[in-house]
């Protein structure tokens, strides 16, 4: 069986430690974590985990954040990977930072990355991984502070955020969205 995770960000260095990208640092860390290394090619970097007989496709769009969609609909296609196997990690504003919440469908909440894709898809019915960076910015302040990066306090703690992050991942694709949502979304 074979799944689509996507970690939403930008690319380019001047976006790469920011809280809009943690999809991305997401997606790093799980590569990471199996020795894996990410390979360009059409709409994004891409590299393969492989676990328990399932294939994970890990995606990190080079479509900007706000073209999302067109990355993920080229590579469902591209890999005949059923939408019901696609699970994007994004950043959330509504969550306090290092929250993760799995949702098997929903709104884009307005998330303009989350937005395309329902978009180019036509559905809101695939799974999403929300990572909660926080909201802790003035009124008017919320570009500056999603593209700002961590302070240092909550930098030192994403690892194990990153870790969590990465297991919820797994069991998304090894045990089913039902049981991966009970075993974390109610710690």
């Amino acid at each position: 069986m074979k799944y689509l995770i996507v970690g939403l960000g930008n690319i380019g260095p001047e976006y790469e430690n920011t809280r809009h990208n943690i999809g991305f640092r997401v997606l790093d860390a799980l590569a990471k974590a199996s020795n894996l290394v990410f390979t360009d090619g059409r709409y994004g970097a891409t590299c393969e985990l492989k676990i328990k007989g399932r294939t994970l496709l890990l995606l990190k769009p080079s479509t900007y954040m706000n073209l999302s969609g067109n990355a993920v609909r080229y590579w469902l296609q591209k890999e005949n990977i059923p939408v019901e196997n696609l699970l994007v990690v994004v950043d959330d504003l509504a969550l306090p930072f290092g929250m993760l919440r799995l949702k098997p469908r929903g709104s884009d909440a307005g998330h303009n990355g989350l937005k395309h894709i329902q978009q180019i898809l036509g559905t809101d019915n695939y799974a999403r991984l929300r990572f909660g960076i926080g909201n802790d910015f003035p009124r008017g302040g919320q570009v500056d502070y999603v593209l700002g990066c961590f302070p240092p306090e909550q930098e030192s703690e994403l690892p194990s955020k990153l870790e969590r992050a990465e297991e919820m991942i797994k069991s998304f694709c090894l045990a089913g969205i039902q049981l991966t949502m009970n075993q974390f979304n109610n710690k």
